[in-house]
């Protein structure tokens, strides 16, 4: 059970809380607990020091693979390696999707680009051109918001000023207002 919990958790893009995860594996919620509370145990390591590059972490919110607080400096310099660099397709696809469906969740963003967009997310995020804001009362998931800093990159003075999308794709412009409704 450890190693479906692993392989869940990996791929999962919001915390999950044990019944849900009880639920998918057909067990009872104690046994999930305590496969967790095992796993996160072994993340520690024997002594107490980081064996790890992550660990596994429970919130209010549920269990989540999370970056141990010690390579925080590196991992952040990782993802905001270039900087400077312009956005690349896939975080432009994420940003465009976020500022016209505002506020969604990661997986909404995954599942109307076809792929896991958990990493693009990540690097907007760090980049400041998004931010979390509360949390869909549905799914859990944290809620995407373009931010100020957004609009001042592009030029605008607030998210009415962004241009239809009807005269470019006119079928995903329909589809996306039919949506709304």
């Amino acid at each position: 059970m450890s190693a479906c919990l692993e392989a869940i958790l990996m791929v999962a893009d919001q915390p999950q809380h044990g019944e849900d995860l009880a639920r998918i594996l057909a067990v009872e919620p104690s046994d999930v607990d305590d496969a967790l509370q095992r796993l996160r145990k072994g993340y520690e390591g024997a002594d107490g020091a980081a064996s790890h590059g992550f660990t596994l972490r429970h919130t209010a919110r549920g269990w989540q693979y999370v970056n141990r607080r010690e390579f925080e400096s590196v991992v952040s310099a990782f993802v905001t390696d270039g900087q400077t660099a312009r956005l690349s397709q896939a975080s432009l696809e994420a940003l465009a999707i976020i500022a016209y469906k505002q506020p969604m969740t990661r997986a909404q963003v995954g599942a109307i680009r076809g792929v896991n967009s958990d990493g693009v997310v990540r690097s907007l995020l760090v980049r400041g051109l998004i931010r979390e804001s509360g949390v869909d009362e549905g799914t859990r998931g944290a809620l995407l918001v373009t931010t100020e800093f957004f609009l001042e990159k592009i030029g605008l003075e607030s998210l009415e000023q962004l241009p239809s999308l009807a005269p470019f794709l006119p079928n995903v412009a329909s589809a996306l207002e039919s949506e709304d409704s």
